[in-house]
C-alpha cells in the first residue's frame, strides 16, 4: 500500500510543492504488522513521536491503541493535545535539566531517566512515590552509521550497563521505586540478533529490580531506502524476541509487559516530498536538476548520507538520463547523486520516496526558506494537515527595537 503517481500529482494539482503527503493507510498497516508480530507476550506501542509529529498522525496513531514515546516536555505537551492520556506516554529525555523532569512528573507521564546525576535528583525530591524507568547503556554497535547508532560505549545516551552497582546504591539509599528497564541501540537494525544481544543484558539487571512492570527494548527496525535493500525480517525478529522475553518471565516469576518505540518503522513509507524541478543545469561533468527544496526540508542525505529513492512523476515515460538532484540552498545541497530519473523537464514535479520519518520534523528556515505544507492521504481523500509557512510566521517571535 503506497501512494501512486496519480495520488500524488492530484495532491500537486490541489496543493502545490514543495509538500510533504503522507498515506495514512499505509501508517496503520505498518503499527499493526509491528504489534502482531510478537505471539504470546503481552507487547505494547510507543510511537517515536520525533519521526513525525504532526497532531493528525499522532491522533490516527492513538485511535489504533499506540502510545508515544517522548523526548522534550514539548513533545510530552502534543501528545496529550493530541489525546494521548499521561500513562500512554513515556518521556526519555537526554541531557536536560532537572526542571523538565519535574514538569513531566506533574504532568504525569511515564519517566526514563538515562544518568546518574538526574537519579540522584529524582531519588531526593520523590524517593518511592514516583515510580521510574531507567535507560542503560549496553555498548552494542548497531546499524550502519555512527549518527544512528546511540547504544556504543562513547554514546551520550544512557547509564552504562557497568554503573549497574552504581545506579542500585543510589536506588537503594533514595528508596527509588525502579518499574522499567529501557535500551535502545539505534536505528537500522537488521535481525533479531542485536536486540537479543541486549536483552540478555537487561534480563541479567532484572534480577536487581524486584517491582518491574516492563522492560523497553527501543526500537531500530530498518525498512527499504530502494530497490533490493536489506530490511529486519519483522516476523522472525519478533518470533526470536518473544521466545527470549517469555523464558524470562518464567524465570522472573511474572509476566511484564514488553515495550517498544518505532517511529521510521512506522511513518517512514508512508511519506513522500514532492518538489518541482526549477532548473536543469549542464556544466562540463553533472546535469543538474535544481528545484523548490532541499537539507531545509530533507536532511537526511547530507547528515547521514541516506538515499532517497526519487522519480519524476510528470514524465514517467521520458528517456532515462542521469541526474543530480539538488536543492535552492546555500551550501552542499544535493538530495541524490547520479538518479537515472526520466528526463527531467523545468516544471516537473519529482517524487522523493521514504520521507515520512525525520523529514517534516527535522526541517528548518535556513536561508529564511519557509517550511513546507503537510497532508494526509486518508479514506481515499487528501486532506491539509499543516498549512504552508508564509513569511509572517518566520518573523513572528522577533522583536525589532529601536536604538537611542
Amino acid at each position: 500500500m503506497q501512494l501512486e503517481s496519480k495520488e500524488l500529482l492530484e495532491a500537486d494539482q490541489k496543493f502545490g510543492t514543495p509538500l510533504y503527503a503522507y498515506h495514512g493507510e499505509r501508517i496503520v498497516e505498518q503499527y499493526h504488522k509491528l504489534k502482531d508480530a510478537f505471539p504470546g507476550v503481552n507487547v505494547r506501542l510507543h510511537y517515536a513521536m520525533k519521526a513525525l509529529s504532526n497532531v493528525n498522525v499522532l491522533k490516527l496513531l492513538r485511535e489504533q491503541g499506540s502510545g508515544l514515546d517522548a523526548v522534550s516536555i514539548q513533545e510530552v505537551q502534543l501528545g496529550l493535545r493530541a489525546g494521548y492520556s499521561p500513562d500512554q506516554i513515556m518521556f526519555t529525555p537526554n541531557c536536560v535539566d532537572f526542571a523538565e523532569i519535574q514538569q513531566a512528573v506533574e504532568l504525569g507521564v511515564h519517566i526514563n531517566i538515562d544518568n546518574i546525576s538526574i537519579l540522584e535528583q529524582f531519588g531526593h525530591h520523590y524517593g518511592a512515590s514516583v515510580p521510574c524507568c531507567l535507560r542503560l547503556n549496553p555498548h552494542i554497535m548497531a546499524g550502519g552509521h555512527s549518527h544512528i547508532s546511540v547504544g556504543h560505549i562513547d554514546s551520550k545516551f544512557g547509564i552504562s550497563i557497568y554503573q549497574l552497582r552504581h545506579v542500585l546504591r543510589v536506588a537503594e539509599s533514595h528508596n527509588i521505586q525502579v518499574h522499567g528497564l529501557h535500551m535502545h541501540t539505534g536505528s537500522d537494525i537488521l535481525d533479531a540478533d542485536v536486540f537479543l544481544r541486549g536483552a540478555d543484558l537487561l534480563f541479567d539487571a532484572a534480577a536487581e529490580f524486584k517491582d518491574l512492570q516492563f522492560m523497553d527494548f527501543g526500537s531500530g527496525f530498518k525498512v527499504p531506502y530502494k530497490e533490493g535493500d536489506i530490511v529486519t525480517d519483522i516476523q522472525d525478529t519478533g518470533r526470536r524476541i518473544s521466545e527470549a522475553f517469555q523464558a524470562f518471565c518464567e524465570r522472573y516469576g511474572r509476566e511484564l509487559e514488553l515495550w517498544f518505540e518505532p517511529g521510521k518503522f512506522i511513518v517512514s513509507e508512508s511519506g513522500v516530498l514532492l518538489v518541482s524541478a526549477n532548473v536543469i543545469k549542464q556544466t562540463t561533468s553533472t546535469v543538474f536538476v535544481g528545484v523548490n527544496s532541499g537539507q531545509n526540508h530533507l536532511i537526511r542525505p547530507m547528515f547521514y548520507d541516506a538515499f532517497h529513492r526519487i522519480e519524476n512523476i510528470s514524465n514517467p515515460s521520458g528517456t532515462p538520463r542521469l541526474y543530480s538532484v539538488v536543492g535552492y540552498i546555500c551550501e552542499t545541497d544535493t538530495l541524490g547523486y547520479d538518479r537515472k530519473l526520466s528526463e527531467v523537464r523545468e516544471g516537473d514535479v519529482l517524487a522523493i520516496y521514504n520521507a515520512g520519518a525525520y523529514g517534516m520534523s527535522m526541517s528548518n528556515n535556513y536561508n529564511a526558506r519557509l517550511r513546507p505544507a503537510e497532508v494526509l492521504y486518508y479514506k481515499g481523500q487528501w486532506q491539509l494537515i499543516r498549512r504552508r509557512e508564509t513569511l509572517e510566521d518566520l518573523m513572528r517571535t522577533e522583536i525589532e527595537v529601536e536604538w537611542t
